[in-house]
């Protein structure tokens, strides 16, 4: 009787801390509080730099954590360095602090391959490659918005990437960016940010779909919101998760996260807005190798400028379905 009572005392006790420390709370699910794990600044005094949108990958062999993410001074000068530089970093563990940093992953040539930014990496690991989707910005340099690149660089080791002989996979604007892929049964989705026209318009959520990681179909759009504009929007960092017959749908939005739901992969709507996640941006949900979930956000906007993690918890009863992150 005496354990029963402990073991009721401390699962009350561990629920109300939970409950203080929670971040958001809905229906759906739960995100603690966040963590910075990692800053470019920490320990540097003249000229820090900071991390942006980003990509998370798991090196199964290695057993570390791998982050690629867009790199630049605090004081972002668009002219001098409007995104040129793809920072690396790793750890052993997600909450290790700091990561382990090494030399950028990618540096933008223009002179030689026309990339005049490299923003927003998402990475994917088949078949024993890594493939890497990055917005390259325009062949007319970073100032023509309606036309912005979407490459592909593969790796075998994380270290070393080869430029896609037939970059780039497709161009569109105003500033096409942040690509996220998932794989959706036998097919691949790519969404990214654009607008409703290459010059501006609604913000939306645009996509591709490929069977082999190289060819894609024609461009879609599977979510437009009614803010109109040109540049940010609150369509950016589109990063779009499986569970069951469910999709959820986290897109940034200035300084915070809007989360949408959907049956269907390829059509969202502005409609079905579940839950708003504050103080989160460029979020990835991370799922590691004991099935914990986590939710990272990074930006030079929140005045913090490092990468961050906090714990995320569903709580839509779909646990035991399939879904589509794999740690």
């Amino acid at each position: 009787m005496k354990k029963k009572l402990l073991a009721v005392f401390l699962f009350s006790a561990t629920t109300m801390l939970c409950a203080q420390t929670l971040q958001t709370s809905n229906k759906y699910f739960e995100v603690g509080n966040f963590k910075e794990v990692h800053n470019p600044a920490w320990g540097v005094t003249d000229d820090p730099w900071c991390i942006n949108d980003h990509t998370f990958i798991y090196d199964k062999k290695k057993k570390k954590w791998h982050v690629i993410g867009i790199t630049h001074a605090r004081k972002m000068d668009y002219i001098k360095d409007p995104g040129l530089n793809l920072l690396h970093i790793s750890a052993d563990s997600l909450f290790q602090t700091p990561w382990e940093i090494h030399p950028h992953a990618l540096t933008a040539d223009f002179k030689k391959y026309k990339e005049s930014v490299l923003w927003a990496p998402y990475c994917v690991h088949h078949k024993g490659k890594y493939y890497m989707y990055v917005c390259a910005g325009s062949q007319g340099g970073a100032h023509v918005h309606d036309s912005y690149q979407m490459n592909l660089y593969i790796s075998k080791n994380l270290k070393n990437w080869e430029r896609y002989k037939q970059n780039p996979l497709f161009v569109d604007g105003f500033d096409a960016r942040d690509p996220m892929i998932i794989r959706d049964g036998n097919q691949w989705i790519m969404y990214y940010t654009a607008n409703s026209t290459p010059m501006g318009g609604n913000h939306v959520i645009a996509a591709y779909v490929s069977k082999d990681l190289f060819h894609w179909s024609d461009r879609k759009i599977v979510f437009v919101h009614s803010r109109k504009g040109t540049f940010g929007g609150p369509t950016e960092s589109p990063f779009v998760v499986r569970r069951g017959d469910k999709y959820y749908m986290f897109l940034c939005d200035g300084g915070h996260t809007d989360v949408y739901i959907s049956n269907d992969p390829l059509q969202f709507e502005q409609a079905n807005l579940i839950a708003e996640i504050n103080d989160c941006r460029a979020s990835e949900l991370i799922k590691d190798k004991k099935g914990n979930y986590y939710i990272s956000s990074a930006g030079w906007f929140d005045g913090t400028y490092g990468l961050k993690i906090a714990p995320f918890i569903w709580k839509d009863g779909l646990d035991n379905e399939t879904n589509s992150l794999n740690p």
